[in-house]
């Protein structure tokens, strides 16, 4: 059985290797993340330039996802690294404090200050400790603690419910950028966005400096859940990042935020990817919880594009049991997807462009025949993006000669990428090439009837105008 949904890993200290990378690659990772919150320009560059010519050997399509680290809302270093506090003690974050003891600790986001007031909750370290703002007097915001335990250096800070003004897009991202496009990431992630216009400038940012990537706007604020339309319209696709947002909305309402998120973007033909947590025991050992399994099964029923490991992949013991283990329970969580596209659910929307048209279309018959697959011979990916949005238990392979599109359509629900060989041909010259190099590559056998959907002019993005029901192998349009 096909896999629909893709998996995301992040490369850290125990997936960096040649040998490690390429049993990933093996064991079904379809996209990779360099989190720029760690490690130099440089090691990423090699990272993305040893990953990719590992999957370029193997035959595999594989994104490059860089993840921004965004504003550093943290609280700063301890001269024995570490302090307990203790309930109902009184503790305060300086923003002119250089090393932190029992009484107070320094900011690295100096503005924190002017974000709070008397009555703010303050939730450090994922919510595991939690501050009461009593007073806020210059660069001292004066706090009781409400919950405490043991906090160390850098730790996060949250503001419950929202308000934190830090920008999306700090000077250290706005850098880093330019090393995405350097090593032509496939898609970049911005964190901590609060509206569409941090997207914008995101996207700007990236073009001047000569990237094509896709953007992925993280959903880890109250004020972004609040400006999810507007988000995803400045975005290509969203990352459920469920840290952080649980901690600012509070965890009971993530579940519920992480089902309306995924299916708004499939109706506004965006990506999703479900992130943090999912196999987190798995750091330490080899098998998940149950309760793992079934959060892993939830995203895949929940209809997300992919789903991601963090430290799992990046520092765990068990990178490559991981992804096995979760290839398992995708495989096994689709076999119950509804997998029947009504004609109803067809029937929903006007489009405006005839490339949609023609996709939707393609989807329309591939429900009322016995199609093998669909195949779309696309340069940007679109139409195999618009037909992946519905599930249709038919599998469409995605034909393209363009190297960037073939990488991006790694992380798309339901679609496979096949590579083309950029040959300058007429339009049934490149049918025919296409039916070849899919029965070359065993995706379909003769007899199969396979829907193409393709442009009259060869070689245009945008241009698809045209659908054939073929049985492969005779050439006879049927």
């Amino acid at each position: 059985m096909l896999r629909s949904t893709k998996i995301v890993a992040t490369l850290g200290p125990a997936s960096s290797d040649a040998a490690t990378l390429e049993r990933l690659l093996a064991a079904g990772v379809n996209m990779v993340r360099l989190n720029f919150s760690h490690g130099t320009a440089q090691d990423h560059v090699d990272r993305a330039a040893l990953v990719r010519d590992l999957a370029r050997k193997s035959n595999r399509a594989l994104a490059v996802l860089v993840d921004l680290q965004g504003p550093k809302i943290r609280v700063g270093k301890f001269e024995k690294n570490k302090v307990d506090l203790k309930n109902g003690a009184k503790f305060i974050l300086d923003s002119n404090c250089e090393l932190g003891n029992q009484e107070r600790v320094g900011l690295d986001y100096k503005e924190l200050p002017n974000d709070v007031e008397a009555g703010a909750i303050l939730l450090l370290d994922d919510g595991r400790l939690v501050l009461e703002v009593t007073d806020v007097l210059g660069s001292e915001i004066h706090t009781v603690v409400k919950v405490g335990g043991v906090l160390s250096n850098n730790k996060g800070i949250n503001r419950q419910g929202g308000g934190l003004t830090a920008p999306a897009l700090t000077a250290k991202d706005m850098e880093d950028i330019k090393t995405a496009a350097k090593l032509h990431a496939d898609y970049v992630a911005v964190s901590f966005p609060k509206s569409g216009a941090d997207m914008y400038m995101a996207r700007t940012l990236l073009r001047a400096a000569g990237s094509k990537a896709l953007l992925i706007a993280k959903i880890e604020r109250t004020e972004a859940v609040a400006n999810l339309e507007e988000i995803l319209d400045a975005s290509d696709g969203i990352m459920v990042a469920r840290g952080d947002l649980a901690v600012e909305v509070g965890d009971a309402a993530v579940p519920a935020l992480q089902k309306k998120m995924i299916k708004l973007a499939r109706r506004k033909n965006k990506l999703t990817i479900t992130a943090t947590q999912m196999m987190e025991s798995m750091i330490t050992s080899p098998v998940p919880t149950r309760a793992e399994v079934s959060d892993v099964a939830n995203a895949v029923l929940d209809g997300t594009d992919a789903v991601m490991l963090s430290a799992e992949s990046a520092s765990g013991k068990f990178p490559v049991e991981t992804v096995e283990a979760m290839v398992r329970v995708c495989v096994e969580a689709e076999k119950s997807v509804d997998r029947k596209v009504s004609d109803e659910v067809l029937g929903q929307g006007d489009f405006n462009r005839i490339d949609q048209s023609i996709s939707m279309a393609a989807l329309f018959a591939a429900t009322h025949l016995n199609v093998r697959a669909i195949a779309a011979l696309t340069q940007s990916g679109s139409s195999a993006l618009w037909m992946s949005r519905f599930v249709s238990g038919v599998p469409i392979y995605a034909l393209t000669p363009e190297f960037d599109t073939y990488s991006r359509l790694a992380l798309f629900r339901d679609v496979f990428p096949v590579m083309l060989a950029n040959e300058n041909s007429d339009r049934e010259n490149l049918l025919v090439r296409a039916e070849v190099e899919m029965l070359r590559q065993g995706i379909v056998q003769n007899g199969d009837i396979v829907i193409f959907t393709f442009g009259d002019v060869v070689g245009m993005g945008g241009g698809t105008n045209s659908m054939k029901i073929v049985r492969m192998g005779d050439r006879k349009a049927r």
